[in-house]
């Protein structure tokens, strides 16, 4: 299809959006009359208004697979082409197919980094199933945005080569395998070589301990890792731990994760550490805590969001028998192991609230 005078909304400044979606194509900011923006999903549409004025970008003509790209991306937030009638004339908008899509509000950078993997899904799954998929999207972008604009020093003054990049896997979770060549600590560049990671965003963990009681709670559920691997017993004990949401600090998702699991309110914050748990195979990088809460008796009980099909046992500890866990091996779970380490050896500073 081939468009003439283009009209796209505000959320094309982005340029990672418009890069990832148009290529090199030159946007000119106009202003126009008798159009008003709307959002739909991640994006903005137009709908003609009378004495109505909005801050667009014009796009020259767009053939072939431009066009299709970014037909097929408004129609993921429920947009479609359609000539319209502004001040300056005719024009082409994008307008709602019925209604528009529920706006979502991500960072401009976060947005520009869910591109690639949204693009990524033309031609396999719908523009329906695809905004589906939006949220987890946004929630690898947004670890991917945290871990460009992160402070680092690498060790190799110089940059991997990707020469191609693969989804063999894309729902809730993703699989990326790319054919790449790495520096190597004798200056040169390895042979290109084919390697997969399992992809996910970042997550917290948090281990509440009250420090008068001295005790802790844990929670438990079934987790299908240990199952697939083929464990005896694939209900794990852990700290509180999920998904940090676009727009979300670590410790604001930690929050959020204690209510909806436990229905406990957290107090002060101390930093566990930050790492990756398999830097091998999976990109999941945690953010651990241990948080000071009021646990009395008969605060334990049954959690979790009944929409993302949860079911999630809590349960006190004595510090003695989170200790015990630890000796024993009962406690398997590496998060909730390094952060029972911890707090063994800051117990004291945090009974005293030094």
């Amino acid at each position: 299809m081939v468009f003439g005078d283009l009209v796209l909304g505000s959320a094309f400044r982005n340029d990672g959006l418009a890069r990832a979606v148009l290529g090199d194509v030159t946007l000119v900011p106009v202003s126009l009359t008798g159009l008003r923006e709307v959002p739909s999903g991640a994006v903005c549409g137009h709908v003609p208004e009378d004495g109505a004025t909005c801050d667009a970008l014009m796009c020259p003509q767009l053939v072939g697979e431009g066009g299709a790209r970014l037909d097929w991306l408004m129609a993921v937030m429920g947009l479609v082409p359609a000539a319209v009638s502004a001040g300056q004339g005719r024009v082409v908008a994008y307008v709602p197919k019925t209604s528009p899509r529920p706006q979502v509000r991500v960072d401009p950078g976060v947005l520009g980094e869910a591109m690639s993997e949204l693009m990524a899904c033309k031609g396999r799954f719908s523009p329906s199933a695809s905004f589906a998929r939006l949220d987890q999207i946004l929630v690898r972008a947004a670890s991917r945005h945290r871990a460009r604009t992160a402070p680092a020093v690498p060790a190799i003054d110089a940059a991997a080569q990707v020469a191609q990049t693969r989804h063999p896997y894309m729902n809730y979770f993703t699989l990326v395998e790319q054919d790449i060549a790495f520096p190597r600590f004798d200056g040169t560049l390895s042979s290109t070589v084919t390697r997969a990671a399992f992809v996910s965003g970042d997550a917290v963990t948090v281990l509440p301990y009250d420090p008068p009681r001295d005790r802790v709670l844990m929670i438990e559920q079934f987790r299908f890792g240990p199952w697939l691997r083929g464990s005896g017993n694939p209900w794990c004990i852990e700290a509180i731990a999920g998904r940090i949401d676009p727009g979300e600090t670590p410790e604001q998702a930690a929050r959020r994760e204690a209510v909806e699991e436990a229905g406990l309110t957290l107090g002060r914050f101390h930093s566990v550490g930050n790492y990756y748990p398999s830097p091998g195979a999976v990109t999941e990088y945690l953010y651990s805590y241990v948080a000071e809460a009021d646990l009395p008796d008969g605060c334990e009980g049954l959690g979790g969001v009944e929409g993302e099909h949860e079911d999630i046992r809590s349960m006190i500890w004595s510090f003695d028998e989170l200790m015990h866990a630890v000796r024993t091996g009962r406690l398997d779970n590496g998060p909730a192991l390094m952060s029972a380490l911890w707090l063994q050896a800051h117990r004291t500073r945090l009974q005293t609230g030094a």
